[in-house]
């Protein structure tokens, strides 16, 4: 569903204000740089499951099985399920990165024991303006 010109222009908004505190984290998230870590984590994912599928298959067809329990299957169950969960916690993981890289970048010159509260004094600023507006939006109509 297309965003209406009203949603558009917050979104303007919120993506100048993003760029206006924290240029740096904005242009990593822009960039192509996480597509890279991405599509190589999506690429080990998919061989992971491939294998685990392997395994699951091979487990059934295979006279091992002690005490009657298909361990080899169980492994290959195992392994597609990290597989799933290295797809996931890989992307989030690389734009957690990115955020730290950036974060880390523009409080340096800061000082190493202030830099944690003031990026949380500044992210809370930016909320309680985008709080605001949303207020001052719906008490016009």
């Amino acid at each position: 569903m297309p965003l209406s010109e009203h949603e558009q222009r917050m979104l303007e908004q919120i993506e100048s204000a993003l760029y206006a505190e924290d240029p740096k984290f904005a242009s990593s998230v822009r960039g192509g740089r996480l597509r890279s870590t991405s599509s190589r984590r999506r690429l080990q994912a998919a061989a992971l499951f491939v294998l685990g599928l392997f395994l699951l298959v091979a487990g059934i067809a295979a006279p091992v099985k002690p005490g009657g329990f298909p361990i080899i299957s169980l492994i290959g169950f195992i392994v597609m399920f990290g597989a799933g969960v290295l797809l996931l916690l890989g992307t989030s993981k690389g734009a957690a990165r990115g955020a730290r890289s950036g974060g880390a970048s523009t409080s340096g010159p800061g000082g190493g024991g202030s830099s944690g509260p003031g990026r949380q004094r500044k992210s809370g600023g930016f909320s309680e303006r985008m709080e605001d507006r949303f207020r001052r939006r719906f008490e016009q109509e």
